[in-house]
């Protein structure tokens, strides 16, 4: 393997020791550029780059203190070593402090000065490895991060963070699919809403396509031209489940000009993301599972209790309302007696699909088992609840089930109704007396009964 040829820039007002500086660093193995004033120096850095300044400290016009700051002012600056041809060394020790990796004093030994030149480049090498060791070892870090979270609504804003960073973007978002493939924006960063969508609707094809980490194909060139946009500006990373695409994350005006940052470090960055995202996807599942009605789809009592005790901090934390409406179908036996069990799981089915119909995308419906349900509605006090009830009891009562099956029925509902805190404070309390409230309801059925209806509520 070849090593690259470190490169020497030698800054000399003196034509014989230019001379000396080119022979003696040529002959050691350095590619050597040379010029004779701290101007043409500056005008050479800033067109080049370099790895070592060797420059007198004493000439005219800009002198050899001025080069070394502007060096050291650059991107990526060199290391520097100043000549200077005084017995006194305080011109030595002003180099040093501002940030001179060493000098010599004129006259000096050939070899010496080979030493001391190879001795900064081995140590400007040194350091350059560590500094890559250690990205190195924070882009592993970032990676296994990512790809251990199982949150999703952890995950993905991170992710999006941890690209946005490496690519040196500040522009950038997210997005899920839903099942019916209509699009979710899930994260914006300095970019518009509008302007995120039609970048979706416009790369969204490829986003199917892609393996990996990919950029805008130039079939996109025209759409991406007329956003303003520049494809080799454009990362685009698809979110799957297994085979399917579940979202996606884009980085915009990517401008990185870290060339520790290779192509195969992004790659990794993005399998980690990925691998991360497809772990968090299956617990989702698995918890949806756990916590689901396997008949209606809704969630099951056991997630009731988590949820209530979340929604309880959240509400006391922003001191809000929230009420719970428990829910139980009057003379379903009928139809399990006369139509058999299969036709009361079918109606049971129609009841979910029907109460999804009539709550918020906030709002959180549970199936108890057999014909009762629940609903917990966020940021409701007790006359909006009923509002909601009013809407379920309503058209539960006016909906003919099993129609389509040739089996017409109809059925009703009791509700209760518990707000959190006028009517108790406690998830227990809050629970029972919800529970409480729909029986006293069911005395009269088809009706809807609140806690503070009931004769006594402490």
């Amino acid at each position: 393997m070849m090593v690259e040829q470190a490169k020497i820039l030698v800054v000399d007002d003196e034509l014989f020791f230019r001379h000396l500086y080119r022979d003696l660093l040529e002959d050691a193995g350095y590619a050597v550029v040379i010029c004779a004033n701290g101007d043409e120096a500056v005008r050479l850095l800033e067109s080049d780059p370099f790895d070592l300044v060797l420059s007198d400290v004493v000439m005219p016009g800009r002198s050899g203190i001025d080069v070394l700051r502007f060096a050291k002012g650059l991107p990526s600056p060199p290391e520097v070593v100043m000549v200077t041809g005084y017995a006194s060394l305080d011109s030595a020790i002003e180099s040093l402090k501002n940030g001179a990796r060493d000098y010599l004093v004129k006259p000096f030994n050939p070899e010496e000065l080979k030493h001391l030149i190879a001795t900064c480049l081995e140590q400007r090498r040194l350091l350059a490895e560590n500094a890559h060791l250690k990205r190195q070892i924070n882009l592993f870090q970032t990676g296994q991060t990512l790809s251990s979270l199982i949150d999703l609504e952890c995950l993905i804003p991170q992710s999006l963070e941890a690209l946005m960073r490496k690519l040196g973007s500040e522009s950038g978002f997210s997005f899920t699919l839903a099942d019916d493939e209509a699009t979710y924006l899930t994260g914006l960063k300095k970019i518009h809403a509008g302007d995120a969508e039609q970048l979706i609707e416009l790369l969204l094809p490829e986003f199917y396509q892609a393996g990996g980490v990919v950029q805008p194909s130039g079939h996109c060139l025209e759409g991406l031209r007329s956003l303003n946009k520049r494809p080799e500006q454009i990362w685009m990373l698809p979110l799957r489940d297994g085979d399917l695409l579940k979202g996606g994350i884009l980085i915009s005006d990517a401008v990185s000009n870290d060339t520790d940052f290779s192509p195969a470090d992004l790659r990794y960055l993005c399998d980690q993301i990925a691998l991360g995202f497809a772990n968090a996807s299956r617990y989702r599942n698995a918890q949806q599972l756990m916590y689901s009605d396997d008949l209606t789809g809704l969630y099951n009592h056991r997630y009731l209790q988590i949820a209530l005790n979340q929604e309880m901090m959240r509400s006391q934390r922003y001191g809000l309302k929230f009420s719970v409406l428990f829910m139980d179908l009057d003379r379903f036996k009928e139809i399990n007696d006369q139509y058999g069990h299969l036709a009361g799981s079918a109606a049971l089915q129609e009841v979910g699909r029907l109460m999804r119909g009539c709550v918020r995308d906030v709002d959180t419906l549970f199936r108890f088992g057999g014909d009762e349900f629940a609903a917990l509605l966020v940021e409701t006090d007790q006359r909006a609840a009923r509002v909601v009830a009013e809407r379920i009891r309503g058209l539960i009562e006016k909906h003919i089930f099993l129609e389509k099956d040739n089996q017409p029925s109809q059925v009703t509902l009791s509700i209760g109704i518990a707000t959190f805190p006028d009517d108790a404070t406690s998830q227990e309390r809050l629970l029972g007396l919800a529970d409480q409230a729909m029986y006293a309801g069911k005395e009269s059925r088809n009706s809807i009964c609140s806690a503070v209806d009931l004769v006594d509520t402490r």
